[in-house]
């Protein structure tokens, strides 16, 4: 299965600039021919395309179409955190070149190396026969790869310089919270409760660590046997903080069989992860807390949170949607799943 498509109308790269940008700043690569440009059809946000020329691969990322947020879609900053981030954890891609000039692709963008594995998002590809055991393979490799983010020493990287460890859950909460009504179109009247629950539970955080902050099963490629990870990818929102929200994010995504049918399906067919084997949030939290040794406590409020962030989210890409400033159709249906999601945060609030 193809990780690829054809570019999407109105997300085309000028090939002649980029073209002309490559050969500038790659000299030394082999024989040059023509440039083949093709786009990754997974992930909602940032624009993500495959560049070939001959024998020679890479990716390049570039900020979504039309206005972005203030501090979002930073390039040049995920550029810096993987340049520090994949000698110690190779998993993340290595970045090799960035580029201010929006004259090349429309925006700044830089280009990294491309990595290669097998993508598990709603199903298992052709030719896995998926069975129990699989699935709980896939879930503890998925425990395994966050605990070892977690432990990455991040003292004296890029990461340490642009991160604010100290009060860092309260500055999510207000920043989400801030984002979310710079983008708001629909009135959803759970939406006070739900902030007004946050702003009073927010908990103590223990020591801050290295955090992906959207790490989910469709950001990662798996090695064929699925027994390790190949690739992890869009660090675009990754900093020092609490490793509790990284883990409250991770479930966020992590739906389970028995969840609610408008949440499972919510961005269209159901996760994998609801298939058989796979560990319920439960089991996942369980293990990770057994590996990293961190008190899990207070997962209720982290996924509570993670539930609103991934509202917010979705709410700031619909917003793009509705101002035409991105085409893709995918968007119709997110109005209706942050209200969903707004809904499920809430619920998941009063569990306790």
């Amino acid at each position: 299965m193809s990780l690829t498509i054809p570019v999407r109308k109105g997300e085309e790269l000028n090939q002649a600039k980029l073209h002309s940008f490559l050969t500038e700043h790659f000299p030394n690569l082999p024989e040059w021919g023509p440039l083949s440009i093709s786009q990754f059809g997974t992930g909602a946000s940032n624009l993500t395309y495959e560049l070939k020329v001959g024998e020679w691969e890479a990716v390049l990322r570039r900020p979504p179409l039309g206005p972005v947020a203030p501090k979002a879609h930073d390039m040049e900053r995920e550029h810096a955190i993987l340049a520090d981030l994949n000698p110690l954890f190779p998993l993340a891609p290595k970045p090799l070149v960035f580029s201010k000039n929006e004259d090349i692709v429309g925006s700044p963008f830089f280009i990294m190396e491309r990595k290669h594995g097998v993508l598990l998002d709603t199903d298992f590809p052709e030719g896995i026969t998926a069975t129990e055991e699989l699935g709980k393979q896939v879930s503890e490799v998925m425990v395994d790869t966050l605990v070892a983010l977690h432990n990455v020493p991040y003292q004296g990287t890029a990461l340490e310089k642009l991160s604010k460890p100290e009060g860092f859950m309260e500055r999510q909460v207000t920043g989400w919270i801030g984002r979310y009504h710079r983008a708001k179109t629909d009135e959803i009247g759970e939406v006070d409760l739900l902030t007004k629950w946050l702003e009073t539970h927010i908990p103590h955080s223990g020591a801050p660590t290295v955090i992906h902050y959207d790490f989910k099963l469709n950001n990662a490629l798996f090695t064929p046997e699925l027994t390790e990870i190949s690739g992890l990818f869009d660090w675009e929102m990754t900093t020092v903080g609490d490793p509790l929200a990284d883990l409250g994010a991770a479930m966020g995504y992590w739906t389970e069989s028995d969840d609610p049918e408008l949440f499972r399906r919510g961005f269209g067919k159901p996760s994998v992860t609801t298939k058989p084997g796979f560990y319920t949030r439960k089991q996942f939290i369980e293990s990770y807390a057994k590996k990293s040794g961190r008190d899990v406590s207070d997962m209720h409020f982290y996924l509570t949170f993670a539930y609103f962030k991934l509202a917010v989210i979705c709410q700031q890409i619909y917003y793009r949607f509705r101002k035409g400033q991105t085409n893709d159709q995918r968007f119709l249906r997110y109005g209706a799943f942050v209200e969903i999601l707004i809904q499920h945060a809430l619920t998941v609030a009063n569990e306790k």
